[in-house]
């Protein structure tokens, strides 16, 4: 899947591709066929970074119930022939996932959609995850034939349909066709269930990688063997030192993290940042200076897993540097330094913002780390994140960080953020949002009541609103 094009923040579309509040609120307030055009790109066009990480289902599904939009938009996207050769779940997953929000709000058609596209698209698996949850046994029942007619009555079909069974995220259906009353269904779904059992087992009783015993060494080449096949093993690998290494191969683990292969440099470096060792944080400098991508990543992140004062230390004098380390070192201190770096980690992040935009991976810790201190001056470039980033769950972690810094924030930002795609984002919203504006009381009460939302977010809800939501 190609990235998505984000279009500006300050559009409707814009917003709605990026899940936030206002997105919603701008979106009722627009010409209605404006508004349900923005929308429908955002759910037949999934704008999401990474889509299996970020939430945009129950907000698209709750504007469709405030626009009380059609889904014929929908359904052409779901039954195009596009869907015969892109089989790629990404292409309908979010469609789909919000046809089954909209089922659980009892819209009809959306359940008939979803079971006519388990029925014949090529994403049926996702489809039938959503009905699993909504459908009745019912109609669960009458998709039995059609989705066991996708696998040939042959071994080389069997095989498929237990794996099938054996990886489904919802098991509902299929022990529900278990014990169908047609024997044709309940037989092959049974037979299925039990293929699929003992391939577990199997897979358990079969392990792969190093065993008791392995020298050192062994540890070494087995995660150079999987660099070269293209698996990163050298975190596993770090662990089974921890089990074969004694005070006696330090020489060789410290001569392998200064000089070794790739998989025995990453592994040795991650090993010794583990076990704190004196020569670590001189190895992982060098390992910056010369050594390949990999190295230097693995590096990075050994350094950043230590919790030592020595490399809290080491930051301060490393933040300074133009490069991968000089940016370890400042999500470092964002994550363990003190009041003392506050200026170091505002630098970092005003740097990151400067150098690589509101989206840099970087700024995950570093807006955390501008929280954690309560770095006020922090607001602005706060703030700038917030509005432009594409990801929603860094925008969730600046409005975390807003909270902490930006007295502006619950009257501002947490307003909209009861509105926001994500639940953690809503939760902060549901704890800080000023009470005087109408709409925030009315939100708040939706929240508590509406059945799809979060546990963590009516919580928070209830400990603002109280027993009685007229103490608002």
């Amino acid at each position: 899947m190609f990235d998505p094009v984000i279009a500006p923040s300050g559009t409707l579309l814009g917003l709605l591709q990026r899940g936030r509040g206002d997105g919603t609120l701008h979106a009722l307030t627009a010409p209605r066929a404006e508004a349900l055009a923005a929308l429908n790109h955002c759910v037949l066009r999934d704008p999401r970074h990474d889509w299996q990480v970020e939430n945009r289902s129950l907000y698209y599904a709750r504007l469709y119930l405030d626009l009380n939009g059609e889904l014929d938009d929908i359904e052409e996207h779901l039954f195009e022939a596009e869907d015969v050769f892109d089989t790629d779940e990404s292409r309908t997953g979010l469609a789909l996932a919000v046809l089954g929000h909209l089922a659980s709000y009892g819209r009809r058609d959306a359940l008939e959609l979803l079971r006519r596209y388990a029925a014949v698209g090529a994403n049926w698996a996702w489809a039938l995850d959503e009905l699993a949850l909504r459908d009745d046994d019912t109609g669960l029942r009458a998709l039995a034939e059609p989705v066991l007619a996708r696998f040939p009555a042959d071994p080389e079909g069997e095989a498929e349909l237990a794996a099938i069974v054996r990886d489904s995220f919802e098991p509902r259906p299929w022990r529900l066709w278990a014990d169908d009353p047609r024997e044709s269904v309940a037989t092959r779904v049974r037979a299925a269930q039990e293929v699929g059992s003992f391939d577990r087992w199997q897979r358990q009783m079969r392990p792969t990688g190093p065993r008791p015993g392995w020298s050192v060494r062994a540890v070494f080449e087995w995660a150079q063997q999987g660099i070269e096949r293209g698996a990163a093993l050298h975190v596993p690998a770090a662990r089974c030192l921890t089990a074969v290494a004694g005070p006696e191969d330090r020489p060789e683990i410290v001569e392998a993290a200064r000089s070794g292969d790739d998989g025995a440099r990453c592994t040795a470096l991650r090993y010794l940042a583990d076990s704190q060792d004196p020569d670590v944080l001189d190895l992982i400098e060098a390992a910056q200076a010369a050594g390949s991508r990999l190295v230097v990543d693995a590096a990075v992140d050994a350094f950043e897993r230590m919790r030592s004062v020595a490399a809290v230390q080491r930051a301060r004098s490393w933040v300074h540097r133009p490069d991968a380390l000089g940016e370890s070192a400042g999500r470092v201190l964002a994550c363990r330094g003190g009041a003392q770096d506050s200026e170091l980690v505002l630098g970092a992040l005003r740097e990151a913002v400067r150098g690589e935009g509101p989206d840099a991976p970087t700024l995950w810790t570093l807006v955390d780390g501008a929280g954690r201190l309560g770095i006020a001056c922090a607001a602005p470039v706060l703030r700038h994140v917030y509005r432009e980033t594409a990801s929603s769950h860094l925008r969730g972690r600046a409005a975390r960080a807003l909270a902490a810094t930006d007295p502006s924030f619950p009257a501002g930002f947490a307003v909209e953020c009861l509105w926001d795609c994500e639940e953690s984002t809503r939760e902060v919203a549901a704890r800080h949002a000023e009470t005087g504006d109408a709409r925030v009381v009315d939100q708040l009460r939706r929240l508590a009541a509406d059945p799809a939302e979060e546990a963590e977010v009516q919580t928070a809800v209830r400990s603002r609103i109280g027993p009685d939501a007229s103490a608002v």
